[in-house]
């Protein structure tokens, strides 16, 4: 050990801070995201396994209203409905998202927001549509949309009240550090990692080539050229005309130059909702609809066998 003599001989040559017994860390407080700016990682954890549904406060969004049933918790997103007087309203927080996007513009938030978090407004359908981004020191935004029964231009300042209140309790709740997580069964479509079915040869034709999967920010999207994989939850409904493909019961609907093949899981214990795994194939200009309906078959034949 060096002698304290040449210790302080060394300190002697630096700032006498730089040798000073250093005075202990004060913890950041608990109602705080502390002096550094809060990221999305940071304040959300690993996006795959977020349950968006634990950053929405029932009680501060709905008010004076009325659930109309308990919240849904996809993958991706949470959706609570309520009604307040005579309307009812559809409350979606979430996804996130990143990127730009001229829509977005800023916004004068009233409330209080953790360190480095901002909130922005989106003009996209704003005559019917009153959406919040609380947007992350990274860039990175969590979407907070608000629709009514009622479309009014006069109902968009009930729409933006319901918006600021469900920013107000997301914002509390990653402030508490109390943002939860999905519990997912073994089996669950939750787990899948959406890209790794669409990256094989079987593909190359219905989406291109020369194409790469490409993953959504949430972890349950996955883009490769004109194919498109989605994993999500959704109310258990009767299905339409259903046929076989890949293994599984499946239904084929068209919706403009999209042709889409779905299939559903059962989630235990929950018998009104179920998993869904959906297969878009878009077709490109002047193709008839039955050829890239029969691309969205090929495709489904090929990834839906790599689900649980």
């Amino acid at each position: 050990m060096p002698p304290k003599r040449l210790i302080a001989g060394l300190c002697g040559l630096f700032l006498a801070s730089a040798c000073a017994t250093p005075e202990p860390a004060t913890p950041p407080s608990p109602t705080t995201a502390g002096d550094e700016a809060l990221t999305a990682s940071e304040a959300l954890g690993e996006y795959p396994s977020l349950d968006y549904c634990s950053l929405v406060d029932q009680r501060k969004v709905i008010g004076g209203g009325n659930a109309v049933k308990p919240p849904l918790s996809s993958f991706d997103s949470c959706r609570l409905e309520f009604v307040e007087g005579a309307n009812r309203y559809t409350v979606t927080t979430g996804p996130i998202t990143s990127g730009q996007d001229p829509n977005n513009r800023p916004y004068e938030y009233a409330g209080p927001l953790p360190e480095g978090v901002s909130v922005q407004q989106s003009t996209f359908n704003e005559e019917t549509t009153c959406t919040r981004l609380l947007t992350f020191a990274d860039g990175i935004r969590l979407a907070i949309a608000v629709t009514s029964d009622d479309k009014a231009p006069a109902d968009q300042l009930d729409r933006c009240r319901v918006a600021d209140a469900a920013v107000g309790g997301a914002a509390e709740v990653i402030t508490a550090r109390k943002v939860g997580r999905l519990n997912l069964d073994q089996r669950s479509w939750g787990r899948v990692a959406p890209c790794a079915p669409l990256d094989q040869h079987e593909l190359d034709a219905a989406a291109g080539p020369e194409t790469k999967p490409a993953p959504a920010l949430s972890g349950h999207n996955c883009i490769r050229g004109k194919v498109s994989f989605s994993l999500s939850v959704v109310a258990d409904t009767t299905p339409g005309a259903t046929e076989a493909l890949g293994g599984r019961q499946v239904q084929v609907t068209t919706s403009g130059a999209f042709c889409q093949v779905t299939t559903h899981r059962p989630i235990p214990g929950t018998p009104d909702r179920v998993e869904q795994a959906t297969l878009s194939v878009v077709g490109v200009d002047g193709a008839p609809e039955d050829a890239t309906c029969t691309a969205a078959r090929e495709v489904a034949v090929a990834v839906f066998p790599k689900l649980p």
